[in-house]
């Protein structure tokens, strides 16, 4: 297994702790979050991972040089002149990755209870798959009965985004996307017309009617997006539970 970590936002919603260092450094229950992932990953077999960093990245890169990159193969893809968003992040740090080999992305600032190993296994040779759950959220992503991704919508708007042309949400099955997704390289190509900075989510929604993007459903997934200040004392508690239920299952 091969993964990404998207390390270089601003974190503007953690503000006033990201006035001073990376999100990717934020601690919960005294783990910076990068950590935390770094961890998840490697237990899950992960090689070769990708960070990628701008805002304080100096920062990132020490704290990961200061640990000896803790014992794992991991590259730095610097955006510093401006960030790239999602999908220029990914494919300015191509050349960081094993050919051939799916990515694994993730956000740093995503908990989980997911089996990592498990969903990379269950792309099984789609384009893109993306792990969703049935959490409530404004924006879901539509999919029909096979689990192909179709299109977007803004349920508090009523907006929609669909290369299908005009679609009804209440005609497909809506999902939150959970900001865990993996990637194989025959995406790239489709890359090549898209600006240097874009979204991977806009990318997906754009090309879903080219390339086969398959959503994955875990109805008991757990996740957490530490994005804001009030909800760093729900991850730690999160964290906490998490880490006693694998002292249960593995006494």
């Amino acid at each position: 297994m091969q993964a990404m970590i998207f390390a270089a936002g601003l974190g503007t919603r953690l503000k006033p702790l990201t006035d001073t260092m990376p999100k990717a450094l934020v601690r919960v229950g005294g783990e910076p979050l990068i950590k935390i992932v770094l961890d998840k990953l490697r237990k899950a077999g992960a090689g070769r991972i990708v960070v990628n960093v701008h805002h304080f990245a100096n920062q990132i890169i020490e704290y990961l040089a200061e640990n000896n990159n803790f014992g794992m193969d991991i590259h730095i893809s610097i955006e510093s002149e401006f960030l790239l968003d999602t999908g220029g992040g990914i494919r300015k740090a191509l050349p960081l990755f094993i050919p051939h080999m799916p990515i694994l992305i993730h956000n740093v600032d995503i908990l989980s209870n997911v089996s990592l190993e498990d969903f990379y296994k269950s792309s099984n040779g789609h384009t893109a798959t993306l792990l969703v759950s049935e959490r409530k959220t404004k924006r879901y992503l539509l999919f029909d009965d096979d689990m192909k991704l179709k299109g977007w919508t803004n349920i508090e708007t009523g907006e929609v985004k669909s290369p299908y042309g005009n679609i009804n949400p209440k005609d497909y099955n809506m999902f939150a996307f959970s900001g865990i997704h993996v990637l194989r390289e025959d995406a790239f190509p489709f890359m090549s017309d898209f600006p240097d900075k874009f979204g991977i989510m806009d990318f997906y929604l754009r090309m879903c009617d080219k390339i086969d993007i398959q959503g994955v459903f875990k109805k008991d997934l757990q996740l957490l997006d530490v994005g804001k200040l009030d909800t760093l004392k729900e991850a730690e508690l999160f964290v906490k539970k998490q880490n006693e239920n694998k002292f249960i299952q593995n006494p």
